[in-house]
């Protein structure tokens, strides 16, 4: 059994440049707590947003020292007491907010991913690395498409579609029987297209590149702009939400709030080969700055994996 562990660890809250490898002591399982020996774990936007200054890191409830990184996967090696539905040896990805970036995480049966932490059976047929990479964009993207409903005969505008949780969103979109128009870079063009998006610019003159295009509902994975435009077209506010902005008369999208089972279900999809989640770069745990920096400059086209 493990006694140390390394972890990301953070003794100021600020950029990339805060982010180091420490060893600790091992948690340990206690009742109704499994402990998991992380493998690999995704980076997303919230990770480094949550821990880039004292204020908003007291927003989430976080102090010093503080871990780094939420979205794992790995293999249970400790089981407490009373903990059921889990035991050494199996396959389990999830979120531990703000501390998953470390050889060993403990989770809490009873918790969510609302209140700290969630722990999920891997499904045969999917990788640790891409496993490390669904809790948090595959429940936003449930959250976000649960919103706007789409459906065979919808057009669907998805904003800052190349990011890692356009990757859902527009896959997801697509298998509900939805057009997707993606938003985002030249450079962008061709990963939308191979999710099934079609591919538009972002920026001025959005509106009128999208107007004849029949968008019946719109997603806003970036910040609000997008929302601009579908109100500007003529979307209705019950078919719009946004993820990163908030917007009078508009419902927002949020995770935490997925569906129950909504996130099996992408895991799902990606065991049955339905849904594809591309992994932009891997490194391991002693480049954690590079990798927060590469996947902070938002303009990588799929997920970013810390490899333990």
């Amino acid at each position: 059994m493990s006694t140390q562990s390394r972890a990301v660890l953070l003794e100021s809250f600020g950029g990339p440049e805060v982010l180091g490898v420490r060893e600790v002591p091992a948690p340990e399982a206690g009742p109704g707590q499994i402990r998991v020996r992380v493998t690999a774990a995704g980076l997303n936007p919230m990770d480094w947003f949550m821990t880039s200054d004292d204020e908003t890191a007291a927003r989430f409830g976080l102090s010093l020292p503080s871990g780094f990184g939420t979205d794992y996967a790995g293999v249970v090696d400790q089981v407490g007491d009373g903990a059921t539905g889990f035991a050494v040896g199996d396959r389990v990805f999830g979120g531990a907010v703000s501390r998953a970036i470390a050889d060993h995480v403990v989770l809490d049966l009873a918790a969510t991913i609302a209140t700290g932490s969630a722990v999920h059976h891997t499904p045969d047929g999917v990788d640790d690395r891409t496993a490390a990479t669904l809790a948090i964009a595959g429940s936003t993207a449930a959250a976000a498409l649960a919103v706007v409903e789409p459906g065979p005969g919808d057009t669907v505008l998805i904003g800052g579609a190349g990011g890692g949780v356009g990757v859902f969103t527009v896959q997801l979109a697509r298998l509900a029987g939805a057009r997707v128009i993606g938003t985002g870079s030249a450079t962008s063009a061709e990963a939308l297209r191979s999710l099934g998006a079609e591919p538009v610019a972002y920026g001025d003159g959005l509106a009128e590149r999208v107007r004849t295009l029949g968008v019946t509902a719109a997603i806003d994975l970036f910040g609000t702009d997008t929302v601009r435009t579908a109100r500007e077209i003529g979307v209705p506010d019950a078919r719009i939400t946004t993820i990163a902005g908030q917007v009078d008369g508009i419902r927002s999208a949020n995770g935490a709030n997925a569906a129950p089972g909504a996130l099996e279900e992408v895991a799902r999809l990606v065991a049955d080969g339905r849904l594809r989640v591309p992994i932009a770069a891997t490194f391991p745990i002693d480049e954690i700055r590079a990798a927060v920096e590469l996947q902070a400059g938002r303009h990588v086209h799929g997920k970013v994996v810390v490899d333990l």
